[in-house]
C-alpha cells in the first residue's frame, strides 16, 4: 500500500495554522478571564456603594430601598460569617447562569444585617460580545495565517519542485542544465543554496566524466593503429588451430577497440543522424534475415519513420546479437507502427540494468559473465539516443525484451549521456 505524501506547503500550513490556533485560544482565553475580573471587580464596588446608601436612608428613615433585604435568610454563608464578626463584605456566587450573582451585606447597630444582591446582566453581555469578538477575530488570524502559511510554503515548495526536476535532468545527461537558473528568483534561502550546491557537484562530476571519456577515447584511438598490425599480421600466418586463435582474439580486440571509438564519439554529443523515410516494416525484414536469419519477425503495422537506416541498423544488430548471446531462443521482432520490439526467451536483463539501463564493461548478472564487454547495449542506447528514439528494457516471463520507440518526427541534436 503506498504511504499518503503530504507535501512541504500542507507541513508548513498545518504548523502555522496549529500555532496560530493554540497563540490565539491563549490570548482569547487571557483576554476574556481579566475582563470577567475587572467587571465582577467593578460589580463589587457599584454593590457596595449601593449598600451604603441603602444602609444611610435605613438608618435615617428606617426604610429599605435599592432592593435592600433586612435580615435576608438566603445570605450566604461566608458573607454571613464575615458580617458577624463586624465586617463589611461583598460575596460573588455563580450558579451556572451567563451572569453571577453578586452580594453585599453590611452589620446595623441594633444587631440586624441589611444585604443585596443583583446579577449585573447588562453587564455581563458585554463580556459575551466580547467573546464572540475574541473568536471572530481569532478565526480570522488562524485564517490569515494559514493561507500566508500556504502561501509561503507553496512558493519554497515550487523552488524545491524546480530544484528537484532540474536535478533530474542532470542526472538524465542534460549537461546544459543549472538548478540555480531553473529555480529563478532572486531569495536567498535554503533551496538558494542547495541548487548552488548541485550545480557545484554536478560540474565536478561532468569534468571527471568528460576526462575519464578523453582519457579512454585516446587510448582506443592509439590502441587502433597496432591493433590494425595485429589482424593484418594474423592473417599471414600459416593456418593451423594456433593461427586460428590469434587470428581470432585480434579480431576481437580489434572489435572491442572500434566499439570503445563509437562510444566515445556518442559520448560526445557531435553525432547526427543522417536521415531518410524508411518503410519500417520492410527494412527490419530484410535486415534480420541478413543478420540473424534463424530469428522470427512479425509485422503487425507497417509504418514510414524519418530515420538514419544505418543507426537503425546498428542498434537492432546490438539487439539481435544481446539477444543471441545472453537469452535463449526463440528470438522474435515485432514491429509495429514505429515500435520495434526483440525478445528472447532467456533468462532475462539483470536487475541492475533494468533499474539504471546500459553501463560500458558491465555484463550484468553472474550468468553472464565472461561473455561480451557490456558495450553492446550501451552503443544501441547511444545511437537511438542520436535518432531521438527511446531504448527501453523490460523482462517477459520468460526472457528478456527491448522496445525501441521511434520518434513521430525528425529528431533533434541529442544530448550527452551521464555515463
Amino acid at each position: 500500500m503506498r504511504a499518503f505524501r503530504v507535501g512541504l506547503r500542507w507541513k508548513l500550513s498545518g504548523a502555522i495554522a496549529a500555532v496560530s490556533a493554540l497563540v490565539a485560544l491563549l490570548l482569547s482565553l487571557i483576554v476574556h478571564n481579566a475582563a470577567r475580573v475587572t467587571m465582577i471587580s467593578d460589580s463589587r464596588d457599584v454593590q457596595d456603594e449601593r449598600l451604603r446608601s441603602a444602609e444611610r436612608i435605613y438608618e435615617s428613615h428606617q426604610r429599605l430601598t435599592l432592593g435592600a433585604t433586612l435580615n435576608d435568610p438566603e445570605l450566604p454563608k461566608p458573607l454571613r460569617e464575615a458580617v458577624a464578626s463586624g465586617e463589611r463584605a461583598t460575596y460573588v456566587s455563580d450558579d451556572g447562569h451567563d451572569a453571577p450573582n453578586v452580594w453585599a451585606a453590611a452589620p446595623l447597630p441594633d444587631g440586624g444585617v441589611l444585604s443585596l444582591h443583583a446579577r449585573f446582566a447588562d453587564r455581563y453581555s458585554v463580556l459575551a460580545d466580547l467573546d464572540r469578538t475574541l473568536v471572530i477575530g481569532a478565526g480570522s488570524v488562524v485564517v490569515g495565517s494559514t493561507a500566508l502559511g500556504v502561501l509561503i510554503g507553496g512558493r519554497l515548495s515550487r523552488r524545491l519542485r524546480k530544484a528537484a526536476a532540474a536535478a533530474g535532468r542532470v542526472a538524465a545527461g542534460d549537461a546544459d542544465v543549472r538548478v540555480r537558473e531553473a529555480i529563478g528568483g532572486r531569495a536567498q534561502d535554503e533551496a538558494d543554496e542547495l541548487a548552488r550546491a548541485i550545480d557545484a557537484m554536478a560540474d565536478a562530476l561532468q569534468t571527471r566524466l568528460d576526462a575519464e571519456r578523453r582519457v579512454t577515447a585516446d587510448i582506443a584511438h592509439e590502441l587502433r593503429t597496432p591493433v590494425t598490425g595485429l589482424v593484418t599480421a594474423a592473417g599471414l600466418l600459416p593456418d593451423g588451430r594456433p593461427a586460428e586463435l590469434v587470428r581470432d582474439r585480434a579480431q576481437v580486440l580489434r572489435t572491442l577497440v572500434e566499439d570503445i571509438l563509437e562510444v566515445a564519439r556518442l559520448d560526445g554529443a557531435a553525432e547526427r543522424a543522417e536521415l531518410h523515410d524508411v518503410p519500417l516494416g520492410e527494412f527490419v525484414t530484410r535486415r534480420v534475415r541478413a543478420l540473424a536469419p534463424d530469428v522470427t519477425v512479425h509485422v503487425r503495422e507497417d509504418a514510414i519513420v524519418t530515420t538514419d537506416p544505418r543507426r537503425l541498423e546498428r542498434v537492432l544488430g546490438n539487439l539481435l546479437a544481446n539477444a543471441a548471446r545472453h537469452g535463449a531462443p526463440p528470438v522474435e521482432v515485432t514491429v509495429e507502427a514505429r515500435e520495434l520490439r526483440v525478445r528472447d526467451h532467456g533468462p532475462g536483463f539483470p536487475a541492475s540494468l533494468l533499474a539504471d539501463g546500459p553501463s560500458r564493461f558491465r555484463t550484468g548478472s553472474a550468468d553472464r559473465a565472461g561473455q561480451g564487454h557490456g558495450l553492446g547495449l550501451t552503443i544501441a542506447a547511444g545511437q537511438a539516443r542520436v535518432l531521438g528514439a527511446r531504448l527501453t528494457f523490460a523482462n517477459a516471463d520468460p526472457g528478456a525484451r527491448a522496445i525501441l520507440r521511434l520518434p513521430p518526427s525528425a529528431p533533434s541534436a541529442p544530448s550527452a549521456p551521464s555515463a
